[in-house]
């Protein structure tokens, strides 16, 4: 089985970490409505895609 040859120190480690972090994920202001949506996706409070009617309205 393979063992390192030394020890990593915290800032290696760290600096190999670095890129690993959560990110917010991507959103779009509804053209129909103006609230925020993902891209690519049905809006959620009015059901408009593309500047049509994809499902009925939520309310």
């Amino acid at each position: 089985m393979a063992s390192p040859k030394s020890k990593i120190s915290r800032s290696r480690r760290g600096m190999r970490r670095a890129h690993t972090a959560l990110q917010k994920p991507t959103t779009n202001n509804c053209k129909n409505c103006g609230s925020l949506s993902l891209p690519h996706t049905v809006c959620s409070s009015c059901g408009y895609y593309k500047g049509r009617e994809i499902s009925p309205s939520a309310e």
